[in-house]
């Protein structure tokens, strides 16, 4: 069954990587984080190297803006920034989503945290994060009917990148509607670890 494991990574990689690119990442806790830019959901760069050192940094990959599970767990993040804020903690969504549509998913859920757009899953690869064919989907969004279309569709994965930049925290099967609770409770536990 081992060696069947690595042949799976790669098979579920290999639509969307190079033959140079084929060895998948898999990240573990104590590896130093993807230093990585993207466009925010404002169509500005975003780059992870201007926030480490500042703040933990929670970066949590997910399949599509506007749909259910993806909602709850961006909602269960908005409700409970203030306090992850107050632990020391940002938070930034990236799934495969354009700018456009991230800030449409913002608008409609009143979400009070960047997003980032991964189109083609260079993010989500450089974490390790499984990515598949994008998709589209068709919401009505204050009033008016909107074609939403992603490049990739990426696993929903979470992780917590420490002041050091290094990864303390790998989830890999989150649980969307408490996504935001489980991360402050980690935080919590830590800190008062360090102490």
């Amino acid at each position: 069954m081992k060696s069947f494991v690595p042949l799976l990574c790669v098979l579920l990689h290999a639509p969307f990587v190079s033959a140079e690119d084929a060895k998948p990442i898999c990240l573990s806790n104590g590896d130093p984080a993807p230093v990585f830019e993207a466009t925010d959901d404002q169509g500005n760069r975003w780059n992870l190297k201007d926030h480490l050192g500042k703040r933990m940094v929670v970066v949590y990959f997910y399949p599509a803006d506007m749909t259910s599970l993806c909602t709850t767990q961006a909602c269960s993040f908005r409700d409970t920034l203030e306090e992850l804020a107050d632990a020391g903690v940002m938070v930034v969504g990236v799934s495969g989503d354009s700018a456009r549509n991230h800030q449409l998913f913002k608008k409609s859920h009143s979400l009070n945290f960047p997003l980032l757009a991964d189109e083609d899953g260079k993010v989500a690869r450089m974490f390790g994060v499984p990515v598949r064919k994008g998709g589209e989907i068709t919401r009505v969004i204050q009033g008016k009917q909107e074609k939403l279309i992603r490049g990739v569709t990426a696993q929903r994965w979470t992780f917590v990148i420490g002041l050091d930049g290094r990864i303390i925290h790998r989830d890999t099967d989150v649980n969307a509607a408490d996504n935001g609770k489980t991360v402050l409770k980690f935080v919590r536990q830590m800190t008062v670890a360090a102490q």
